[in-house]
C-alpha cells in the first residue's frame, strides 16, 4: 500500500495565530514553512524558540523545529497549501476603516509561486468580501491560472476562508478542538480546504461560502462586544447608585435564563474591540446597536480614568500601583488594551507616583517613556503603594490575600477581590467623582 503524501504547507504571518497554527500543522506530520517580515522572528523560530507568550507553545515549536517539520524565512516559497494569517488593522483615518492591505500584499507574494492544484486559505479576521478581493488580486498577478468564480473551466487554484476561534492561553487546545467554519469561493474550494483542515482539527468542520464565513467570524465577536457593553454599562449605573455590581450580577445570574458577562475597564484585544467596526463599516445604516455597544465599551475606559484620577488626587501622599497592562488575564498581548490606556493616562497625569505591575512585560511600552512611571513587581507594590488599581485579572493578582491588602485603597475593575473593604475616604471620593 502506498503511503499518503502529505501536503507542504506555508503559513504567511507568524504572530499570535500564525505561529501556533504552523506548529500544530507541523505536529500533524506536514512540512511547514513559515513566512514573516521580521528577521528577528524568523531567527527566533529557526532556533526552536518563540517570540510570543502562549501556554505550551515553546515546547511544541522546539520539537517540530528539531524534527525538521517547521522552518521559517522572510521570502515566500512554493508549497501545496498556503495559510494567510496577517494583521487586518484599521486605516489611520480615525474612522475605523478596515485595512486589508496586508492580506492583499500576502496574496500577491503567494501568487508569484503558485502552481495548478494549490490551495490558499485566508485565516485573518476580515471584512465581508475580502477573500474575493484576495482572489481578484491573485487573478491580476497570474492571468495564466484559472481562478475559482472567474472561469467556466475547472479552476487551477482553490481559495477559501477559515477563521480561528481561539482564546489566548488556550490557543493550542482550541485550534484542534474548536469547530471551524470553512467558506469557499466555490463549493469545490470549500471541499479542498475541508480536506486540509481535517488533517489536524478534531472539531466539526462545516463548509459554507466565503462571505458567510467572513461574516460569521465578525458576528461572533460583535455578539460578545454587545454583551460586555451591557455589563460595562451596568457597572457604571452601579457606581452612580453606590451598588456592588459584582453582587448584582451574581444574584441576577441565578435566574435560569440570565447570563450577564463580567464588566471590566473596557474591551481590548485585536478581536472584540476591532471586529464589530468591520460590520459597521460594511453596513453603517443598519448597525445602531453594534455601534452603540462599541461606544459604551470605549466610554467605560474614560469612566475608569476619571474615577481613578479622583481617587489618586484624594490620596496625594500615596504611591499608586496599576496592576496589569494586558487586554486579558495571563497573556502578554497588549493590543487595544484598555488597561494599558488607563495606566498610560495616569502615568502622564501623576508621573512618578504611578508604578506598573505587569508580570508578562519585560519592560514598559513606549508610551510610558518620559512619564516617570516605573515598573515594579507585585510584592514591591504591596509593600510600597497605598493605592492599588486592578486593571487585569492575572492569577498572580488574584492570589493576593486580604491580609496583604489591609489598609490599602483599592479600585478593582475586574472584581477579583470581593472581600476587599471600601475605605470611607474612597467611598466619598468615588461618589464625588460620579
Amino acid at each position: 500500500m502506498r503511503s499518503e503524501i502529505l501536503p507542504r504547507v506555508s503559513v504567511i504571518g507568524l504572530g499570535y495565530i500564525g505561529l501556533p497554527t504552523a506548529a500544530i500543522i507541523a505536529r500533524a506530520g506536514m512540512h511547514v514553512y513559515g513566512v514573516d517580515v521580521s528577521q528577528t522572528v524568523v531567527d527566533t523560530i529557526n532556533r526552536g524558540a518563540i517570540h510570543i507568550e502562549e501556554v505550551d507553545l515553546d515546547g511544541l515549536v522546539q520539537g517540530v523545529v528539531q524534527r525538521g517539520l517547521l522552518r521559517a524565512g522572510t521570502e515566500v516559497e512554493p508549497a501545496d497549501v498556503f495559510v494567510i494569517a496577517v494583521p487586518t488593522p484599521f486605516h489611520t483615518d480615525g474612522q475605523h476603516t478596515p485595512d486589508v492591505s496586508y492580506v492583499l500584499a500576502a496574496a500577491e507574494s503567494v501568487a508569484k509561486v503558485l502552481k495548478a492544484g494549490d490551495t490558499i486559505v485566508l485565516e485573518s479576521t476580515s471584512p465581508v468580501g475580502t477573500t474575493e478581493q484576495m482572489r481578484d488580486a491573485i487573478a491580476a498577478a497570474r492571468p495564466d491560472l484559472a481562478l475559482p468564480g472567474l472561469t467556466d473551466v475547472t479552476p487551477d487554484i482553490a481559495i477559501a476562508y477559515c477563521p480561528e476561534r481561539v482564546l489566548p492561553g488556550r490557543i493550542l487546545e482550541e485550534l484542534i478542538n474548536n469547530d471551524r467554519s470553512i467558506g469557499g469561493v466555490t463549493p469545490r474550494c470549500a471541499r479542498k480546504a475541508l480536506a486540509f483542515y481535517k488533517r489536524f482539527v478534531r472539531g466539526t468542520c462545516i463548509t459554507t461560502d466565503a462571505r458567510s464565513a467572513e461574516m460569521t467570524k465578525l458576528v461572533e465577536n460583535a455578539y460578545r462586544d454587545v454583551n460586555i457593553a451591557f455589563a460595562n454599562e451596568l457597572s457604571i449605573v452601579a457606581d452612580a447608585m453606590g451598588l456592588d455590581v459584582w453582587e448584582v450580577i451574581r444574584l441576577a445570574n441565578r435566574h435560569p435564563r440570565v447570563n450577564i458577562l463580567s464588566p471590566g475597564p473596557g474591551v481590548g484585544g485585536h478581536c472584540i474591540a476591532v471586529d464589530p467596526w468591520f460590520i459597521v463599516n460594511g453596513a453603517p445604516e443598519q448597525t445602531p446597536l453594534i455601534r452603540t455597544a462599541r461606544g459604551v465599551n470605549d466610554g467605560k475606559i474614560h469612566h475608569v480614568i476619571a474615577r481613578v484620577s479622583a481617587l489618586v488626587e484624594a490620596h496625594p501622599q500615596a504611591q499608586v500601583a496599576c496592576l496589569g497592562l494586558a487586554f486579558k488575564a495571563n497573556i502578554d498581548d497588549f493590543r487595544e488594551s484598555p488597561a494599558r490606556l488607563v495606566a498610560a493616562t495616569l502615568a502622564r497625569r501623576f508621573g512618578k507616583r504611578i508604578h506598573i505591575v505587569e508580570p508578562y512585560a519585560a519592560e514598559l511600552p513606549r508610551e510610558f517613556e518620559g512619564t516617570g512611571a516605573t515598573q515594579i513587581d507585585i510584592d514591591t507594590a504591596l509593600e510600597d503603594c497605598g493605592v492599588l488599581i486592578v486593571l487585569v485579572d492575572h492569577d498572580v493578582f488574584k492570589s493576593v490575600p486580604l491580609a496583604e491588602r489591609a489598609g490599602k485603597v483599592v479600585y478593582d475593575t475586574r472584581g477579583i477581590w470581593p472581600d476587599q473593604p471600601k475605605a470611607e475616604a474612597e467611598v466619598v471620593t468615588l461618589k464625588r467623582a460620579g
